[in-house]
């Protein structure tokens, strides 16, 4: 391989997006962006990087080690390449909408991570979002996983299923104890890895002040993963702590209505805190076609740092991962027509393009050349006039 072929080569886990699937990807977009727009959600396009101060406030540890750091030549301040979009829009609803009532708002663009977040991934996956603020009540949850489901299904992903838990759980069984950031995070991970030898070294250090009744909360949470029955044996282990009754009864509510058109099936992980830190209540992630492929909850306190704490509930997805596990899209059916100046062939082309057809038109030279649309008619002078007819392929 010649030396000078290196600088051609892209960084890892970064692509170009080749016209089959770049078509496929902006198709489900539209597609997306209509469906959000349909339930009443505007949409909204925040900057690709910002200050970092203002990027990253708020959004924890972990949100800033996947994020790109840069210099501005302009103001010699630390920009930040956005990882995330939730916190960008948090802010424009805080700041720049500044509304009283219900805000929905979307979203999709892309986004650059330092690391992919699972083998294979992109770096730069291209995000959709929706998110509701100024509702607290679980109208708003349900809302946020209906519209992820309705898009996800006018994609064409089969076999849906939502996982749910609330970080509620945990917090109330936590309440109390002198725990850092640090440590509160490995407590974390190991819950959601279901790391029992991990998660009892952490708990029974008596420094974290975890009381017993917490202690065999959190064991018991590593079990109290499956299907509805779940919640009812969570009941009956976990401690009766206020918090962790009103999750239980929360999930309850979201599940009945989720399950009930009978083509999503609804399980449990209550141990799973999977997710970036600034979820405040119920959590989902949405399955199909083998994949996770959306996740998303309550998020309150995303605006607090912004000066208005408001009620958030919200998903997102990545277009990228969504088209991969999609079959792919046939070719877009399309007119060819011959290049010219013949009397009347401009106009003709015009009038089809002007009402929805694509009109390829072939250039002198290249009559048999292979592209991306499936021309099966083509635009022919017959008796005096130019009409649209069957194409006739070459056996």
């Amino acid at each position: 391989m010649p030396a000078w072929s290196s600088s051609w080569q892209l960084p890892d886990q970064i692509a170009d997006v080749l016209p089959s699937e770049a078509r496929h990807i902006e198709e489900l977009r539209r597609l997306l962006l209509d469906t959000a727009r349909s339930y009443g959600y505007e949409l909204v396009m925040p900057p690709l990087m910002e200050h970092l101060e203002s990027l990253l406030t708020g959004t924890g540890e972990a949100l800033g080690l996947q994020t790109f750091k840069l210099v501005d030549q302009l103001s010699g301040r630390t920009l930040g390449l956005r990882a995330d979009t939730t916190p960008q829009v948090a802010r424009i609803d805080a700041h720049l909408l500044n509304r009283s009532g219900v805000a929905r708002l979307c979203y999709c663009g892309p986004v650059l991570h330092t690391r992919a977040d699972r083998p294979h991934a992109t770096r730069e996956p291209l995000q959709f979002g929706a998110e509701i603020y100024g509702h607290a009540g679980l109208e708003a949850d349900l809302e946020a996983q209906m519209l992820a489901l309705e898009g996800l299904r006018a994609s064409g992903v089969t076999g849906l299923a939502v996982d749910m838990a609330d970080v509620r759980i945990v917090n109330s069984l936590l309440a109390g104890a002198t725990l850092d950031a640090a440590f509160l995070a490995r407590i974390h991970a190991a819950l959601a890895a279901k790391d029992a030898s991990e998660l009892d070294s952490l708990i029974a250090e008596p420094k974290s002040g975890i009381s017993a009744a917490a202690r065999a909360g959190l064991k018991a949470l590593l079990q109290l993963y499956g299907d509805a029955g779940v919640l009812a044996e969570a009941e009956k282990v976990l401690p009766p702590l206020p918090g962790v009754r009103e999750a239980l009864q929360n999930l309850k509510w979201l599940a009945s209505r989720t399950a009930a058109g009978g083509d999503v099936k609804v399980s449990f992980d209550l141990a799973d805190l999977r997710g970036y830190a600034y979820y405040s209540g119920t959590r989902f992630a949405i399955y199909g076609q083998g994949a996770e492929l959306a996740r998303g909850g309550r998020y309150d306190e995303v605006g607090a740092v912004f000066g208005r704490n408001r009620p958030a509930a919200g998903f997102s997805l990545d277009l990228k991962e969504l088209v991969s596990v999609l079959p792919p899209r046939p070719l877009k059916a399309a007119i060819r027509a011959s290049w010219g100046e013949a009397e009347g062939l401009s106009a003709a082309i015009a009038r089809l393009r002007a009402s929805g057809e694509t009109v390829a038109c072939v250039l002198p030279g290249h009559e048999h050349e292979v592209n991306e649309f499936d021309c099966d008619r083509e635009l022919a002078h017959v008796a005096g006039q130019w009409v649209v007819q069957p194409l006739k392929k070459a056996a």
